[in-house]
């Protein structure tokens, strides 16, 4: 029977608050709207009883039969420690555990997960103590679903690095499961081995956002020389900038007011990003009727009269698939480029942290720009056109971290991106935060020691820098590297 993990989402579509049950050795189907991972198997194993199920552990009576588990096999059996194996990583509140119980709910194995360090949780968890009571161990499976229940728990929580010391003899477990060494280390004065967890959240992110744009682009040349994968192309012989976006038609569908104002938003972001200021938007508007699409065209108006840009015109068709796509034009003499970044340049995020998460959208879009006044919108546009920076992307679709790696290759460059130096909102976890669409955050690129630009209510700060080689990659507090993009995003080249 192959083993597969099922998450199911939350009723809003965001992520769910915590794990609640596994089951494993034959599966059964989850009993409660709340349990997100189920063990899934044939007809005839899912008729039959789990053997066991993992769920977290909240309850004193739990947490204290794992502890004793773990003395009875640190401590006792395998005299790792000495009287007791306790640490602080027990008193940490943010400390999660997953256990195991048998039909008869006796705890027979547990693990454990948290935020490495006592700092702000910055995305970098660690799993340890691991155990599985004696007459537990074998065929059933449990220590493996132990080990996939921690990794989908740390995923969950937006971790981008995941970690645990294992003993050197459970190398092999964590190998099979798909974990990868990093190096020898020492604990408990006995040889063990540092292995990581190989979290693929971004790369796919980019991969399934970005990844066909230079096969599908050969030959077009979109921008000119120079101007290789920005967010607008100058106008030939003018000074005139135009951008394009069109916004994605489930979220036309689903929720037309908003997606009319992020069809002003992502476009005048585009054009904020090459320094142009905007003169004015067309759009294109489909839609089934004419009710949907004045709930779309309510969004789009009230999006420019707060960002002070005019509608231009447009076109509108009625009784068709939802669809909407947006022209906003700008002017600037001296349009910045995406790919203008070098080896040696810092990298800077300037992004607006106000706001919380789009209803509906956990996770994934970011609303910081309703709220906001003429003014406050207005500053962040010209943040760009101000610092003149060598290369500026704002950030799409792609996250952070996607974006910064279309900046990097447009560039010919590698990038290192600081995780803990990242703006972020106390309302995002970090992996949530890196991959989600943030309403207003713009990626530069310059010499060091170029002084911040004003942004209105945005935050800024430098947060890595550009190198020789490709991709990007993660640096951590410890001095670590994690890779995060191993290639190009997009495909179109060097500018």
């Amino acid at each position: 029977m192959r083993r597969m993990w099922r998450v199911q989402r939350a009723p809003d579509g965001g992520r769910v608050s915590g794990m609640r049950r596994l089951y494993g050795g034959g599966g059964a189907p989850a009993t409660t709207a709340d349990d997100i991972l189920v063990l899934l198997g044939d007809r005839s194993s899912l008729a039959r009883l789990p053997a066991f199920h993992i769920e977290r552990a909240t309850e004193r009576v739990a947490l204290a039969a794992y502890r004793k588990l773990r003395r009875q096999v640190f401590v006792d059996e395998q005299a790792l420690f000495a009287g007791d194996d306790q640490d602080d990583h027990d008193d940490d509140p943010r400390t999660v555990v997953l256990v195991a119980r048998d039909p008869a709910g006796t705890v027979v194995g547990g693990v454990r997960l948290g935020p490495a360090g006592d700092g702000p949780d910055i995305g970098w968890w660690t799993g340890g103590r691991l155990v599985v009571h004696p007459a537990a161990r074998g065929a059933r499976g449990i220590g493996t679903a132990l080990v996939e229940a921690a990794c989908a728990r740390a995923e969950d929580a937006g971790a981008l690095r995941f970690e645990a010391t294992v003993q050197v003899r459970n190398e092999t477990l964590f190998t099979r499961l798909g974990w990868r060494p990093v190096r020898p280390v020492t604990a408990a004065g006995l040889p063990h081995v540092l292995m990581r967890w190989p979290i693929r959240r971004i790369a796919a992110q980019a991969s399934a956002a970005k990844s066909a744009l230079g096969p599908l682009l050969s030959g077009l040349a979109p921008g000119g020389g120079g101007f290789v994968g920005d967010d607008g192309a100058p106008v030939p012989g003018t000074d005139v900038v135009a951008a394009c976006d069109a916004i994605i038609p489930s979220m036309v569908e689903r929720d037309p007011a908003w997606a009319g104002w992020c069809s002003v938003l992502v476009n005048l972001n585009d054009l904020a990003a090459m320094g142009a200021a905007p003169v004015g938007l067309l759009d294109a508007l489909a839609a089934r009727d004419a009710a949907h699409a004045a709930c779309v065209l309510t969004g789009l108006r009230r999006a420019a009269a707060a960002y002070g840009v005019p509608v231009l015109g447009g076109h509108t068709q009625l009784g068709v698939p939802a669809a909407l796509s947006v022209t906003a034009l700008g002017r600037t003499d001296h349009p910045v480029r995406g790919g203008g970044g070098r080896p040696g340049h810092e990298l800077r995020l300037t992004a607006d942290l106000g706001g919380g998460w789009r209803p509906g959208q956990r996770g994934r879009q970011w609303d910081s720009t309703t709220h906001r006044r003429t003014p406050e919108l207005r500053s962040m546009l010209g943040a760009v056109a101000t610092a003149r920076p060598a290369a500026a992307k704002d950030v799409s679709m792609a996250g952070v971290v996607g974006t910064l790696g279309m900046l990097a290759e447009a560039g010919g460059c590698a990038a290192v991106l600081d995780v803990a130096r990242v703006p972020r909102p106390g309302g995002a976890n970090a992996g949530d935060w890196l991959t989600c669409f943030p309403g207003f955050a713009m990626l530069t690129a310059d010499v060091p020691g170029r002084p911040a630009p004003p942004a209105g209510p945005a935050v800024s700060a430098v947060c890595g820098e550009l190198g020789a080689g490709h991709g990007v990659r993660l640096r951590w507090p410890d001095g670590e590297l994690t890779e995060a993009i191993t290639g190009a995003v997009t495909g179109m080249g060097i500018a």
